[in-house]
Parts: C-alpha cells; structure tokens; sequence
C-alpha cells in the first residue's frame, strides 16, 4: 500500500487516565515518561502500528498516514476538497507531522516519511 498508516492518537481529557484505560483495557505498555507526557505505544512483533494516549481539551482519535512530501500532500488534499488544519511541524524528538480535514471534517494526519 503506497502511503501506509503508520501511527494513530487517541486524545482525551484526561491524559493520565485515557493512558490507564487503554492500558488495562488492551494490555498496552504505554510509556509517558517525556516532557509532555505523550504516552507511546510500540508496535508488538510486526504486528499492528505504534502510536500515542494523550490529553487534550478536544478528545479525538487521529490516524497518521506517511507521506514523502507533507506540503504536497495538504495541496492535493485542499485541491480536493480538505481543509489544512495544522501546517508541518516537528514535533520535539519526534517526527515532522501536519494535519488536514477531509471534506466531511475528519482530520487526518500526516508523518513525513522516514522521521518516526
């Protein structure tokens, strides 16, 4: 599959408590040991995709698909319709993100390839 997903995000209110639910739910190793409490979630023997439980004042649940080009990609996204929500960004010791809405105002992510 060209441009795989390659991370998901579950946001809620409560970071600490959405990182304690899925772990007891799901069995997740969620490790938030980092500045911003950013709980990860590694992928476990080739199976699945990594990802993260965080906190936020807007609980959402987010797909990342990578991406070799992330201003590319947003242009062809708004030519088709999308809207940018947030232009590329590196995300401090991590990789370099952007976010679109879809026509019905899904928000998707985007992970430049190679960064995670």
């Amino acid at each position: 599959m060209p441009n795989p997903v390659v991370h998901f995000e579950i946001l809620g209110r409560d970071g600490k408590k959405s990182q304690q639910f899925y772990s007891a739910l799901f069995g997740w190793a969620i490790d938030a040991s980092n500045p911003m409490e950013y709980g990860l979630v590694a992928a476990q023997d080739g199976a699945g995709i990594g990802g993260g439980v965080a906190g936020t004042d807007k609980p959402t649940v987010s797909v990342y698909v990578a991406v070799d080009d992330l201003n590319a990609a947003l242009a062809k996204a708004e030519s088709l319709g999308g809207k940018i929500v947030s232009p590329p960004m590196d995300v401090p010791g991590g990789p370099t993100i952007a976010q679109f809405a879809d026509p019905d105002g899904n928000v998707i992510g985007l992970m430049k390839a190679g960064t995670m």
